[in-house]
């Protein structure tokens, strides 16, 4: 991530920025298993993967994007969306689709390239502008929105 707005310096934009890393590693990891016709390490991946974006995907859709939305409502729209859309693939690997469904991998690695247009989207796009447009009080209620998904998963 270009480093511009000083971002990173704020807690829960840092944390999401970590998960993104951890993320991005899955899916070049995921298009390895791929390219190997591995589908029991694309279903590992996809679970590893679902892991790390279910709480992120939950600071954002509470804590994120209903700050932004405001400003920013048809994109916003479209993020959440998109999150719909990786997480319909990603459940292929835990409901069974995945050892039925011979079109799944496919899915999975079209939805790995949505994953990282997506990704591009929120570093270079949503978290520069949350810097300018989130009060204090809103980066205070990521930050709980992050510990009682700590505390529910403990």
């Amino acid at each position: 991530m270009r480093e511009y707005c000083n971002c990173q310096s704020l807690p829960a934009i840092a944390t999401l920025i970590g998960e993104h890393d951890q993320v991005t590693d899955l899916i070049a990891d995921t298009h390895e298993a791929y390219r190997q016709g591995d589908v029991g390490a694309m279903v590992t991946l996809c679970e590893q993967m679902s892991a790390v974006l279910q709480p992120h995907t939950v600071v954002e859709e509470k804590g994120l994007f209903p700050a932004m939305a405001l400003e920013f409502p048809e994109q916003i729209a479209i993020l959440q969306s998109e999150h719909r859309r990786i997480e319909a693939v990603l459940a292929g690997a835990t409901d069974g689709t995945a050892r039925v469904d011979p079109a799944w991998p496919t899915r999975v690695i079209e939805a790995m390239s949505l994953l990282r247009r997506h990704i591009a989207k929120e570093q270079d796009g949503v978290f520069h502008a949350a810097v300018s447009i989130l009060s204090n009080e809103q980066w205070n209620r990521l930050g709980e929105i992050r510990q009682a998904l700590k505390l529910v998963s403990s």
